[in-house]
């Protein structure tokens, strides 16, 4: 298996709050090989990314050791304080836990992560979230409360009176 990082010329568009500075986006692409002759197609698309590695825009790892900042991404990646949601696969994890949710408590807790710092009333988060803001607004509290104990650290505060957000010390990368 081989591991590329490449640094990104452009500000590719996230959503994501990182748990650590970066001095740039990157693109991490992994390539599985099957044993056996590789594909002409496949061939070439190594020897680019070798020639991307080579000339300074990428950096490869041959001997396999971690660079400074594996080293970090794998600590964050195992921090059970940090909740990575994963929007491709919609998966969420806690450390190295997967965090099996529903499609509205995901849906709810990736609404508030996009967001942070605002407060949203029960009425805007069934509208927005649920699609509808006909149903029961106690509808609301029962998933939060189903995802607060699916989570072990607190991610969602309750502004009394009015309704809910994300913690202001909750650490949440959102990754595609």
């Amino acid at each position: 298996m081989s591991v590329i990082a490449i640094g990104s010329r452009q500000n590719l568009p996230g959503r994501a709050r990182v748990a650590r500075p970066r001095t740039g986006p990157t693109l991490t692409i992994t390539v599985d090989l099957a044993p056996g002759a590789m594909s002409p197609r496949l061939t070439r698309l190594m020897e680019l990314l070798n020639e991307l590695a080579e000339s300074g825009e990428g950096r490869l790892a041959h001997d396999g050791r971690l660079s400074d900042d594996e080293v970090v991404e794998r600590d964050v990646v195992a921090d059970p304080s940090v909740v990575r949601i994963l929007t491709g696969p919609r998966v969420v994890r806690q450390g190295d836990r997967a965090v099996p949710l529903t499609r509205i408590e995901y849906d709810l807790l990736l609404f508030l992560a996009e967001r942070p710092r605002r407060v949203f009333t029960r009425m805007q988060l069934l509208d927005s979230v649920w699609g509808y803001s006909h149903a029961v607004a106690r509808t609301v509290d029962v998933h939060v409360r189903r995802l607060r104990a699916k989570l072990d650290t607190p991610l969602l505060t309750t502004v009394h009176g009015v309704g809910y957000r994300l913690a202001d010390e909750a650490r949440v990368i959102i990754e595609p």
